[in-house]
């Protein structure tokens, strides 16, 4: 049974006397009061009045008959301040002064990361970008040679958009089994221009400087780093650097740019390194959810350009699959321009894909 608190009390007085009950018939007709929201008992309510309200009175007379066979009759006293309105008003008060006793206003967080991005219902796509999109068909799986010819022709913007692919594997790269991280050699380069800084000290730094390194450093170089400095793509370290470069981790690795053995920027061949990554070698690895993202070239590069590298990126994650990998290794895969839709690929058919041989070879 639930109370609940009003500024007024309802007590019930049980008193027995010789008033005819016809007498407040008249009295008991007259209050009818409205339902209530709540559900009150019928015992004495302790309250914390805030202030004197009339009261409001309603006799009812009951019959009871006594165990001669006669009768005698109970007025019943109602003391009724609770109307409808008023318990509602209690309420909604009680609930303002608890709010003003705590004296804290619940304010929302502000989201972060991908909680803040909006709903892909409320996105606003561009002009251009729902023009392009008609060009494929939603959920079609295409061939590689088709999904590249529209990739060039959906490539439209004023700026020459690079061509990546998104593959989804059936990983969980919490478990260290599972985890994915490489690099890949696209044969026609990336057609961008890679600024290396590398960091060595000795012989291995006149190395550097003929290899076409664009910063060599050592000491001085990691304290520039640690001011700020980060006006280069790539970082190189030779072995006996690493205790230093360890200091960096902080800085280089939310950046990417911190030197890995795996990735190939930790190697006693600096000469050699500082040529791939000039040439177009690209390191990836798997995100949180799973997701390699590789970038295999530029929209100006030929159809066949395109595909080369593209097979090249496929191989290499193939390659590479992770020990702990159990099941369908492919999910799905797709390739966009920097500024465009997705197209899907057929996993079958890309897996599968074999490069027509020349003629005269």
């Amino acid at each position: 049974m639930a109370s609940c608190t009003t500024p007024s009390s309802l007590m019930l007085t049980y008193a027995a006397s010789s008033v005819h009950h016809q007498d407040l018939i008249p009295s008991l007709l007259s209050f009818k009061p409205k339902p209530l929201a709540a559900t009150f008992s019928l015992y004495p309510l302790v309250l914390k009045p805030r202030e004197r309200r009339p009261n409001r009175w309603a006799n009812v007379n009951f019959h009871r008959r006594d165990q001669s066979g006669g009768f005698y009759h109970t007025r019943v006293v109602v003391a009724a301040l609770a109307a409808e309105a008023e318990v509602a008003e209690a309420v909604e008060e009680k609930g303002v002064e608890g709010a003003a006793e705590s004296g804290t206003v619940s304010v929302p967080k502000p989201k972060k990361g991908k909680a803040a991005l909006l709903l892909k219902r409320d996105r606003r796509r561009s002009k251009r970008f729902l023009e392009i999109q008609k060009l494929r068909e939603n959920k079609k799986e295409y061939d590689l040679n088709s999904a590249i010819s529209l990739i060039k022709e959906m490539a439209s913007t004023k700026f020459v958009e690079t061509v990546e692919a998104h593959f989804r594997l059936n990983i969980d790269p919490k478990y260290n089994d599972q985890q994915l991280r490489a690099t890949v050699n696209l044969p026609k380069g990336t057609g961008q221009t890679v600024k290396v800084a590398v960091l060595t000290q000795g012989e291995r730094f006149d190395e550097a400087k003929n290899a076409g390194a664009d910063l060599v450093g050592g000491e001085d170089l990691i304290e520039q780093i640690k001011g700020g400095f980060m006006e280069f793509d790539k970082l190189i370290a030779s072995p006996d650097m690493m205790p230093k470069v360890a200091s960096l981790g902080k800085i280089l690795g939310p950046r990417g740019l911190m030197p890995n053995p795996k990735a190939g920027t930790v190697t006693p061949n600096i000469p050699q390194a500082i040529a791939e990554f000039k040439q177009g070698k690209v390191e990836y690895r798997a995100d949180k959810t799973g997701i390699v993202h590789l970038p295999f070239g530029k929209a100006d590069f030929s159809e066949e350009d395109l595909l080369i590298n593209l097979l090249a990126a496929i191989r290499s994650v193939e390659a590479n699959k992770p020990p702990g990998a159990k099941g369908v290794y492919w999910k799905s895969a797709h390739i966009c321009s920097s500024m465009g839709p997705s197209i899907r690929l057929h996993i079958k058919e890309m897996l599968e894909y074999k490069l027509p041989s020349k003629e005269g070879n």
